[in-house]
């Protein structure tokens, strides 16, 4: 937890200044939800939405912060995007998979009404070689999810992809990593089918 100590100290600090306003919708993850400017206004008519990203962070992470990150938020639904920097570490799908279970296992234990959703892991065109990865890991979360009762699978990674099965180049900034202002609008919009008042 220390190398992001800097970044989990200035969310403590917002929410003191900023109390979260219970019933919400609140996402968590890398930097893909670091960097979506704009998004708590993005939904309209979804009361008190939030983000919380730490860029660089992975999934396995995740399951440490939900007392200090996810349960002062009280959300009714948690929308949840890591992993691809759980690949290119070295772990694999089926860690992906674990990590995530643990992570929904303690929400359920701190807030056992929230909704749990997980965004798919992007194709990102500089991380080619993991895409595989990437599908087997969105696969086996995605099976799990599907079985798993007040929970939601996202699928942003197949709206990414073109009819040669390649990443849509235009959804991403020069680094071919980050989303553009087109990749967070199709975010958006995938989004936006999975939200309940």
């Amino acid at each position: 937890m220390s190398r992001w100590r800097a970044e989990l100290d200035a969310f403590a600090t917002q929410d003191r200044q900023n109390p979260p306003v219970p019933g919400g919708v609140l996402f968590v993850g890398s930097s893909s939800v670091r960097l979506w400017h704009g998004l708590e206004s993005a939904f309209p008519g979804q009361p008190g939405v939030r983000r919380r990203g730490v860029g660089g962070s992975c999934l396995y992470e995740w399951s440490d912060w939900v007392g200090a990150l996810i349960a002062p938020h009280r959300p009714r639904l948690l929308m949840v995007y890591a992993g691809e920097n759980d690949l290119t570490e070295g772990r694999g799908p089926y860690d992906l998979l674990a990590s995530f279970i643990r992570l929904t296992d303690r929400v359920r234990a701190e807030l056992p009404d929230t909704r749990v959703a997980w965004i798919s892991i992007k194709p990102s065109p500089s991380r080619m070689p993991w895409l595989e990865a990437m599908r087997e890991a969105n696969l086996l979360i995605q099976t799990w999810v599907l079985a798993s009762p007040n929970m939601d699978y996202v699928d942003v990674h197949t709206a990414m992809i073109d009819n040669d099965g390649r990443p849509r180049g235009e959804l991403f900034v020069r680094d071919q990593l980050h989303l553009s202002a087109e990749g967070y609008a199709l975010w958006r919009q995938v989004v936006s089918a999975h939200l309940r008042p």
